[in-house]
């Protein structure tokens, strides 16, 4: 319960907490419960279809709770009574007991229970798992049973580990939300839920600066587009129809291949690389970026950096970025990204690399350990010039190797 507050408190929602032992004893259950009683046979013949033959000989839609032990017990009713609202049952022991089912003396099975709680609620809206469907026609007969309407339902698909497997606790193969949060946004998180809800999705530490980015660019886009395109954007339902302004001058993917060379222990340590580049920006005038510039130093710490594997290049990627460096040593144009992207593609294009994306990974593997990376352009300008020269005489060297 106090995760799932936690939760409910992080993401800003408006919410009415009930537990569900209160809810028994406080007699807020209890109208329901004794309709129960006297509809008991229609809930059983709901219930009964949807059970093994073995199961049927035993089954309640009951579930005592023993007067002296407190324990919940899972034993065949002999008798309802549903004049009284009453129970009679034998308990492991074979004494016979007659209890109310009033008052937070009885359960109700789960199955039973999730209608009865619509019934009870007037719930006109519910949102689960793929893995309760099978079950809604069984929940909304017994919540219309109990009097009431069934609500609106919601079914999302489950979401998978980066193998495509389907994440599970027993294998802990799954991503926590606290995880998510240590490295990224609430609205991250918000914007990667709201996508596709109805197809399963890979949910693994990897999709974490994809969905950052994407949220900002949805953020940028927002003030240009027409109301439709507003309403269809979903930024406009995260943040309720009124979203902010996006101050991320740097995408997140770029400030953790800034990490990745810089050295940095904290948001602090990348701010001198990107005032450089963006004289403007502050962690004051953009907390959105400087709250991401520490989140890409915690996942570049934990999760790029034990998988880096650098490798050196080959003579054709050599010659190639022994020419880059030459080009930018004597670079006159300032820090500009498309510019500076038009010159590492042209070096590329010249040393007959086709696939031209072969050069760019050649860049990523030899000085960023990885197979991936930015648009080089944008990081030359964020990193800087001679940065930039130092980084690729490394890698040439073979330091970044040892």
């Amino acid at each position: 319960n106090a995760m799932l507050r936690r939760f409910l408190d992080t993401f800003g929602f408006e919410y009415e907490f009930i537990s569900a032992t209160e809810f028994y004893k406080s007699g807020a259950f209890d109208t329901v419960l004794l309709r129960a009683a006297e509809r008991y046979d229609e809930i059983m013949a709901v219930m009964l279809k949807s059970l093994r033959e073995e199961r049927q000989q035993s089954y309640s839609c009951f579930l005592p709770i023993h007067p002296e032990t407190g324990r919940v017990l899972y034993v065949p009713i002999k008798h309802v009574d549903a004049r009284a609202g009453t129970i009679t049952f034998d308990d492991e022991t074979g004494r016979e007991w007659t209890l109310p089912v009033t008052g937070g003396q009885v359960k109700l099975q789960w199955k039973p229970d999730f209608g009865a709680r619509w019934a009870a609620l007037d719930v006109d809206f519910e949102m689960y798992g793929k893995d309760h469907s099978t079950n809604t026609p069984i929940y909304d007969r017994i919540c219309e049973i109990l009097g009431g309407r069934k609500p609106e339902h919601f079914t999302y698909e489950l979401f998978l580990d980066e193998n495509g497997e389907k994440i599970s606790k027993s294998k802990g193969n799954g991503l926590t939300i606290d995880e998510w949060l240590t490295y990224a946004s609430t609205e991250s998180l918000s914007y990667f839920m709201f996508q596709k809800p109805k197809t399963a999705k890979r949910m693994h530490f990897d999709v974490i600066p994809r969905a950052v980015d994407e949220y900002h660019q949805q953020l940028r886009a927002y003030p240009t587009q027409t109301v439709e395109q507003q309403v269809s954007n979903p930024v406009w339902h995260i943040h309720a129809g009124n979203p902010p302004a996006s101050d991320m001058v740097v995408p997140f993917s770029m400030l953790l291949n800034l990490a990745s060379v810089a050295g940095a222990k904290d948001a602090a340590g990348l701010w001198g690389f990107i005032k450089r580049y963006a004289p403007e920006a502050s962690p004051e005038a953009n907390p959105q970026l400087d709250q991401a510039a520490g989140f890409a130093v915690r996942y570049f710490r934990d999760f790029v950096a034990p998988k880096r594997v650098f490798r050196l290049p080959d003579d054709r990627e050599r010659a190639a970025m022994q020419d880059l460096v030459a080009r930018l040593r004597v670079w006159d144009g300032g820090l500009d990204a498309e510019a500076l992207q038009s010159l590492v593609f042209a070096v590329g294009k010249e040393h007959g690399f086709e696939p031209l994306r072969d050069w760019f990974k050649a860049l990523y593997e030899v000085l960023l350990g990885a197979s991936e990376g930015p648009r080089f352009g944008g990081f030359i300008a964020l990193y800087g010039l001679e940065e930039s020269v130092a980084l690729i005489e490394t890698g040439l060297n073979g330091d970044l190797v040892a």
